[in-house]
């Protein structure tokens, strides 16, 4: 692999409720999501600019794909230049804050864990 290779390059988040679940998403970010159907798989797709080299992922609903609050990886979402924006959004968007903002070190900067609205464990992280 490159060294300037992104280790991970794509993410899926698991969902029941598609439109929900971006709904969650578009609040709590301020974002728009495109929703579609590729092969009986249901997907929403986070913002993407190909040319910035930054990764991006999707909701998705499938049959090997089972949201969970304990299970799985930890995925950490870039909230710069603040988490406190998209975690004050978390709860009126019908997900759940688990840990609040807490400083990893001043360096690396800050994290906080939620549930979604579909019940996945997430994790914020900026550097303010």
């Amino acid at each position: 692999m490159d060294a300037t290779t992104n280790t991970l390059n794509w993410f899926e988040i698991p969902t029941e409720n598609i439109e929900r679940a971006a709904k969650f998403y578009e609040a709590i970010f301020g974002i728009e999501m495109a929703v579609q159907e590729m092969g009986g798989i249901h997907m929403a797709f986070f913002p993407y600019d190909p040319e910035s080299g930054k990764l991006s992922g999707a909701l998705i609903k499938s049959d090997m794909h089972v949201p969970s609050a304990t299970d799985g990886p930890a995925l950490y979402l870039n909230a710069n230049p603040d988490l406190s924006d998209a975690l004050g959004k978390v709860e009126e968007a019908g997900g759940k804050i688990v840990m609040p903002k807490t400083q990893i070190t001043e360096e690396i900067g800050y994290m906080a864990f939620f549930t979604d609205s579909e019940g996945n464990r997430m994790a914020l992280h900026s550097q303010a």
